[in-house]
């Protein structure tokens, strides 16, 4: 299998869709669909009335017919919901989610890979959140049934997804050990996975993808590497100015002056301890030309990720409103992204571009009744009775705290799930006329992105991402 030189950063809800992965493959790199909420995704744009009858033709491949039918007849609006009027909820995963919400992720996945991978024969992968647990399973096994070449997953320690990858690959049922705020020694908190009774079957075997493990630092690349239950094939080491999440700093949190996380030189990562693990690995964070990519290549790195380049390229999610707007206000003049370590509900801290009239802007986004209704970011934690129960620090601060939080942990939170789908043009419209607003987030680069713009163009494209990337030497002097 091809070994890419450039990864296109998976970048979520859809923003890394599968229109930007296919031209990114296309060009031979690996293109990246982002595997975040791709369950609600379908079951949005199926409400919608499915525009370009892209679902129906991925669907018309699915090996179970009959589990196509049903997420058609489940979720299909024919002709579209109209404008104004909510979209319909799905199930909120839990530790015991029903069949239909399963039988949903995995077709979700396998629409978005088999959509990704139509009309060429390059290589596409898959981004995951180790932070969302529940849905993870199903997502992984709908992937590998469109042939997913690669899996990558960041935002925690996913040490038991190789051996699952293997597993699945078999057929096999898988557990997943569940990370429950206040677990005891004695407890034992699983997520299950079932092929044959989800697919109502005896699975065939499967493509094993390759396993690449998103990390901030030598120290869990080497524990990726060595000590996991199957095989790791290569790193993302990202660095603090990539878009998105960035893993916290090391030692005791520390806010600069403009309250952003702290990164000192216990979070430079020891490139030397990567190469002896002898994997493949590439660079990300501020990698967004053809200068980076060569310093890259030259410290041993097999390529960069990059993703805020490729965000708000013509191919991405992004409503096209966002992305002119966004490019607009670059060639106004420098865009400062906000490194903001209290809006995800993660607790990790999360990039935001600070547009007017988004929900990056504080006082904007406090007008909003806090809910929460989609649950990906919810934190499982041990009932007294020993069960699992569920709470988000961006619900209401009395419901959070009446499930044992510390209302302190409310304090700035943002819900990233409604947010990030309004990015892509599928915000909630609520009952009471309120329309869930988008929050944009980019990496520190954010200024880059209007080197990809042609003289007197207004927009650019995956293509001219890659151009500008791979430019040899001399070119790429003259470019800058």
């Amino acid at each position: 299998m091809t070994v890419p030189r450039i990864i296109q950063g998976g970048m979520g809800f859809a923003v890394s869709g599968w229109t930007l992965a296919r031209s990114v493959s296309r060009l031979g790199h690996l293109g990246v669909v982002s595997g975040s909420g791709l369950d609600l995704l379908v079951s949005r744009l199926l409400q919608s009335g499915d525009p370009g009858g892209h679902i129906h033709r991925a669907l018309e491949r699915f090996p179970v017919p009959s589990i196509a039918q049903q997420v058609l007849t489940r979720h299909e609006i024919r002709g579209g919901k109209k404008a104004t009027a909510p979209f319909r909820p799905i199930s909120m995963w839990s530790t015991t989610p029903c069949l239909a919400l399963q039988r949903l992720a995995v077709v979700a996945n396998f629409v978005e890979v088999t959509l990704a991978k139509e009309g060429h024969d390059g290589i596409v992968g898959i981004n995951y959140l180790a932070k969302i647990q529940l849905p993870l399973l199903a997502s992984l096994y709908g992937a590998m049934l469109a042939d997913v070449d690669y899996v990558l997953i960041g935002a925690g320690l996913p040490r038991e997804i190789p051996g699952i990858l293997d597993r699945l690959a078999e057929g096999l049922d898988v557990q997943l050990p569940l990370q429950v705020e206040g677990a005891t020694p004695g407890d034992d908190f699983h997520a299950n996975f079932s092929p044959c009774t989800v697919m109502g079957t005896t699975p065939n075997r499967l493509q094993r993808p390759r396993f690449v493990a998103i990390v901030a630092s030598n120290t869990l690349a080497t524990l990726m590497a060595k000590n996991t239950t199957g095989r790791t094939d290569g790193f993302v080491i990202e660095g603090p100015s990539a878009g998105g999440h960035n893993a916290p700093p090391r030692g005791k949190p520390v806010r600069t002056a403009l309250g952003e996380p702290e990164y000192g030189p216990r979070n430079t990562v020891d490139l030397a301890a990567i190469r002896q693990l002898g994997l493949p690995f590439w660079l990300a964070g501020s990698y967004a030309s053809a200068a980076r990519l060569r310093e890259a290549e030259q410290v041993g790195a097999t390529g960069i990720q990059v993703g805020t380049a490729f965000a708000f390229a013509r191919e991405s999610g992004l409503t096209p409103a966002l992305r002119s707007a966004v490019l607009a206000a670059l060639r106004q003049g420098p865009v400062r992204v906000f490194t903001d370590p209290d809006a995800s509900p993660t607790g990790f801290p999360f990039k935001v571009v600070p547009l007017a009239g988004s929900l990056s802007e504080r006082e904007v986004y406090e007008a909003r009744r806090r809910n929460c209704d989609l649950g990906y970011l919810r934190r499982a934690y041990r009932k007294p009775d020993g069960t699992v129960g569920y709470r988000c620090p961006a619900e209401p601060v009395d419901a959070y705290v009446r499930k044992g939080g510390d209302a302190a942990e409310t304090v700035g939170r943002k819900c990233l799930c409604n947010c990030l789908l309004a990015n892509v043009g599928l915000a909630q419209h609520r009952e009471d006329g309120y329309v869930e607003k988008p929050m944009l987030t980019a990496g520190s680069d954010l200024q880059v992105v209007t080197e990809f713009t042609a003289p007197g163009a207004d927009s650019y494209s995956a293509c001219d991402v890659i151009g500008k990337l791979t430019a040899p030497a001399e070119v790429d002097s003259k470019i800058r």
